[in-house]
């Protein structure tokens, strides 16, 4: 019973007086910022967008529109982490430092314009069981994590925003652009623009959930593994597109699209999404 979930996260946000939320776009952090705009008072919620070169520019529009849709006050951050060497080297604990550097920049933020506002995150329940350096920057940055507090899993958070009706409760996950790089592949700007061009020509071709992962300048390309044969199909089609945009070559994964795969040299399990 999503009920009982939604009055959970209800308490939790009353026992919060103000909310600062990091808003990417995507399904989690944007039902914790609707929940604190549902339960709060508007000028008590402010969504904070990173407008990072790692960030799609659908998925910052997406975020824009969502925040003006539910009348949710936004703030966009002009805080990107590619300049942090670090950040950029991409060790496997690259999310430490990209959420380092995040909640580095709203703390700025708040100690600036909002001194009572909570730090908030969009961390859910599953999050737990996967490897998420993020959660360590979390917590030593006191950014508390609502739906990860409240026992809230992916399919819940699903279920609750379809309950409210809200416009992405059926978005595809859309992980940032660095996570389509094996882990001690340099990102660089001109890299992660080639991806995210080359994801949206494979949802300009109808695959609305998709990778682009580089490896050593090859497209290695994702999608449903229902769609694996349409786009082996489109292979002489798309080879000179991706080509162009600056791919030495392109890879179809045969085996599909699998969120966090990447992680598979770490040792980690991933699962579909």
């Amino acid at each position: 019973m999503i009920a009982n979930s939604i009055s959970e996260l209800q308490k939790w946000f009353e026992n919060h007086q103000q909310i600062m939320i990091a808003l990417s776009g995507g399904v989690d952090s944007s039902l914790a910022a609707y929940l604190a705009r549902l339960f709060k008072n508007k000028e008590d919620v402010l969504a904070v967008i990173s407008d990072s070169t790692s960030l799609k520019r659908k998925d910052l529009q997406e975020a824009i529109e969502f925040c003006k849709l539910y009348d949710i006050e936004y703030h966009i951050l002009e805080s990107d982490p590619i300049v942090d060497t670090n950040y950029a080297a991409n060790p496997d604990n690259r999310c430490y430092y990209c959420k380092s550097f995040l909640y580095e920049a709203m703390i700025q933020l708040r100690n600036e314009k909002y001194p009572s506002f909570t730090m908030v995150n969009g961390n859910n329940a599953d999050d737990k069981g996967d490897y998420r350096p993020g959660l360590e920057a979390a917590k030593e940055n006191n950014a508390l994590s609502p739906l990860m507090d409240c026992n809230i899993n992916k399919d819940t958070i699903r279920e609750i925003a379809r309950h409210y009706q809200l416009k992405i409760w059926d978005k595809p996950a859309s992980p940032c652009l660095s996570s389509r790089f094996p882990y001690g592949t340099a990102i660089t700007i001109k890299k992660l623009n080639m991806v995210e061009e080359g994801e949206n020509l494979l949802n300009s071709y109808g695959f609305a959930d998709c990778r682009v992962r580089y490896y050593n300048g090859v497209a290695k390309l994702e999608v449903q593994p229902e769609e694996v044969e349409k786009l082996l199909s489109l292979f002489d089609e798309l080879q000179p597109l991706f080509i162009k945009m600056g791919f030495s070559n392109i890879e179809i994964d045969k085996e599909g699209l699998i969120s966090g795969k990447l992680n598979r040299a770490l040792g980690f399990k991933v699962v579909r999404e």
